[in-house]
């Protein structure tokens, strides 16, 4: 791949843990990459000589978004389901069975070509690393396929058979499917195990549902993820602290005892805050700025998925986080890199260090600032080198 100096950098934030708010902000900056890898960063002056360069024009340039939470591996639209809860309709799960009938008829060529042109959505928008879970199959064979296509455009697939129970299935036995033979089959192809675990939900999973699902998939040797406290208070939150989840996402509703399990885990477990969920559904948002305060690890994603946000800017995600749950605009840039690689245990992704992918997004802004200070402009872009 040679080597490219990316120069005429008006602002970089590396969000290497350095300096205010750990943004790591430098001014008049240029970085080297080598073969697809960060070699240096630092003053143009002091360049090492590279193949080729790259002028930005004095853009700011910005880590790559890592986008920790996504469902793109759907057909159909859900549209009017939008504008009914607009209108006051709650939400409560029952509308991912619409989702399901509709990709389960979809092609394996017709599903690859939706996932592909949401990857590049994503991308023309500044996320370079998503995270594709599968849950609209609901079948063994559906799921496996989604996850074969996911596959094609991440590392990061997470096996969501336990997404909702399917219309007409025995609880239980669905449960045993999921946690068996399902799980047996999806294991090839996952990274990550998933559980919508929401026992106010008569579509979702409790307690000891969730349980069996993700202590299964740990035998298996996949990593845990949990869906949690979105709809309400529950016991996702505890559950994911409790056998070492990666990440525990949505938490809306949050008692005190989360809270303080969270902060006891933030060394292990990311709260993943989905701020285009809350809007949305019309729900309350989490205040984000009480957990960092608290000590909660935290990142931000869209939470991309055709019923409860169906949209895939991290931007905008970053704009809301600011706006309505309290982050400065630099918070909200680390939760959006930094944060979730880690969500993801990922640490060659979301900093602009030496070694890390040289994974780059160039904003159409002098500033990262701009970022929520614009909401709804397409000014970031991942930097194609």
């Amino acid at each position: 791949m040679g080597s490219v100096l990316v120069t005429g950098i008006g602002e970089l934030a590396t969000v290497d843990g350095t300096g205010p708010e750990g943004l790591g902000l430098r001014h008049d900056a240029a970085v080297l990459v080598e073969d697809g890898l960060v070699a240096w960063a630092g003053a143009p002056s002091a360049a090492p000589a590279a193949d080729r360069r790259v002028d930005v024009g004095g853009r700011a340039v910005v880590p790559g978004f890592v986008d920790s939470h996504a469902h793109l591996v759907f057909a159909g639209d859900r549209s009017a389901e939008f504008a009914a809860r607009m209108a006051g309709q709650r939400y409560d799960g029952g509308g991912i069975a619409t989702t399901v009938a509709a990709t389960r008829v979809a092609t394996d060529d017709e599903l690859d070509g939706l996932v592909a042109a949401r990857v590049a959505e994503m991308r023309a928008q500044g996320t370079t690393t998503v995270e594709i879970k599968s849950g609209y199959g609901l079948t063994v064979a559906d799921e496996v396929r989604a996850l074969r296509i996911a596959g094609r455009h991440t590392r990061e697939t997470t096996f969501l058979g336990a997404h909702v129970v399917p219309a007409g299935a025995d609880r239980s036995a669905y449960v045993a499917q999921v946690a068996g033979p399902m799980l047996a089959a999806a294991a090839a192809y996952a990274r990550w195990v998933d559980v919508f675990c929401e026992p106010g939900s008569a579509h979702a999973f409790d307690a000891d549902e969730a349980r069996t699902v993700l202590t299964a998939g740990a035998a298996a040797g996949l990593g845990l993820r949990v869906h949690g406290n979105q709809l309400g208070p529950g016991p996702g939150v505890r559950l994911a602290v409790e056998l070492g989840a990666a990440s525990v996402d949505h938490c809306t509703f949050l008692e005190r005892a989360d809270v303080d399990a969270l902060v006891g885990a933030a060394a292990t477990t990311t709260a993943t805050l989905l701020p285009g969920v809350e809007y949305s559904t019309r729900s309350p948002y989490p205040d984000a700025a009480a957990l960092l305060r608290a000590g909660v690890s935290l990142a931000l994603a869209t939470d991309c998925n055709p019923g409860t946000c169906f949209s895939s800017s991290m931007p905008w995600v970053m704009a809301l986080a600011v706006r309505e749950m309290g982050l400065t605009p630099a918070q909200a840039l680390v939760a959006a890199t930094a944060g979730g690689a880690r969500a993801l245990r990922r640490t060659d992704v979301g900093r602009v260090v030496v070694g890390a992918r040289a994974d780059l997004t160039v904003l159409e802004a002098p500033s990262y600032l701009h970022l929520a200070y614009r909401p709804g402009v397409p000014i970031a872009r991942a930097l194609d080198l």
